[in-house]
């Protein structure tokens, strides 16, 4: 995750946000979280995420390093879905399950010639 030059990202969402900014989003981000939760059924539902403290023992504040915590604890949030193995949040899983297709009948192997012929198809030459 590389993020912007003074951005900061958000533990719960992952998205960047300035210094100031943080300090007011991310209460907002997780009480949007914990009613987004409590929506759904019980066995979708995570433990409320925490903030990652910073690594330093000397109490430096390495940027870097608190934002890929926050990234990482952000993506510690989405859920596989079953049939493909994507992963989404939450509230979108759901969404996704009606129309995803188990990924064994519809995906085609990496080296396939059919599944050359469709990349080369999408790639976008003239007509």
């Amino acid at each position: 995750m590389v993020s912007g030059p003074g951005f900061r990202v958000c533990y719960i969402c992952g998205r960047e946000f300035g210094s100031q900014s943080i300090a007011i989003h991310e209460p907002q981000c997780l009480e949007k979280w914990r009613t987004e939760n409590s929506k759904l059924p019980k066995h979708l539902r995570r433990p409320e995420p925490s903030k990652p403290q910073p690594l330093g023992g000397s109490g430096s504040y390495n940027l870097q390093a608190v934002n890929e915590a926050a990234f990482q604890s952000s993506q510690a949030q989405l859920l596989p879905c079953e049939s493909c193995g994507r992963t989404f949040l939450p509230d979108r899983l759901p969404v996704h399950q009606r129309s995803c297709k188990p990924k064994a009948k519809y995906c085609l192997p990496e080296g396939s010639p059919s599944a050359q012929l469709g990349k080369n198809a999408n790639e976008g030459g003239s007509p």
